[in-house]
């Protein structure tokens, strides 16, 4: 079915709640010295815009398919079909002028959207004097990537160089919140009072926390007051 331009202005002027003077102030401000006098012979088809008068009518109406909008052309179909000699060039070079904007050009589908992981960072250091990290409030929410395992459930930060190479003073570790933790496995811990991160150890029946540093001597654990915040699952930036 043709559709007229004045008829297809008209609507979509109506459903962006325009009236023919504010759409000719609209065009105003785009650079067209156009009355509501105009906007009215368009719509009455008794005069058209040029073509980028056109293109800007269809910034300012939203007209995404433009083909689709003004013809009813079916997309699949040859959207010029019925149009004279004339009529072609014309449709041709609003199409041009539509592809030099880069308003309409087609974009590529952007990659789904990863889902964001926020865990806490807690601000008081292990081996920082005090074991009560997990039971304070005094933690931030941080955003996380991909580099931080799945199985890490907050993190902390690593005061003092007991655990050079493998971390840093200031560095961040993030945890897995576990009660139980292996021999030779890296863990957060509370001992006498004192956070640390150290190498968990038995020796037949004798615990120890180990440092990776050989400057530093292992802790033995001589009570049942040890508690295990989790295991060590991936260290990150300072």
């Amino acid at each position: 079915m043709e559709r007229k331009l004045g008829a297809v202005l008209t609507r979509l002027r109506r459903d962006a709640g325009l009236s023919q003077q504010a759409l000719a102030g609209r065009m105003c401000m785009e650079g067209f010295s156009v009355t509501n006098q105009a906007v009215s012979k368009w719509e009455h088809d008794l005069t058209q815009p040029s073509a980028s008068q056109f293109l800007a009518l269809c910034r300012i109406l939203q007209v995404k398919d433009v083909l689709r909008e003004f013809t009813g052309a079916d997309v699949s179909a040859d959207p010029l079909k019925g149009l004279s000699r004339q009529g072609r060039e014309k449709a041709e070079e609003y199409i041009r002028l539509l592809l030099l904007s880069g308003l309409y050009s087609a974009k590529p589908s952007a990659p789904p959207a990863q889902e964001q992981r926020s865990l806490p960072l807690y601000h008081i250091s292990v081996s920082a004097g005090t074991g009560q990290f997990l039971d304070s409030s005094d933690y931030e929410m941080i955003q996380v990537g991909d580099d931080v395992p799945a199985s890490a459930n907050f993190g902390v930060h690593i005061a003092g160089d007991s655990m050079e190479p493998l971390f840093s003073d200031g560095q961040i570790v993030w945890v897995r919140q576990q009660p139980i933790i292996r021999s030779g496995e890296i863990g957060v811990f509370l001992y006498d009072g004192a956070s640390y991160c150290k190498r968990f150890a038995c020796s037949g029946n004798q615990i120890f926390l180990e440092s990776l540093n050989p400057a530093y001597p292992p802790i033995q654990v001589k009570n049942s007051s040890l508690r295990v915040f989790g295991r060590v699952v991936s260290g990150g930036a300072v």
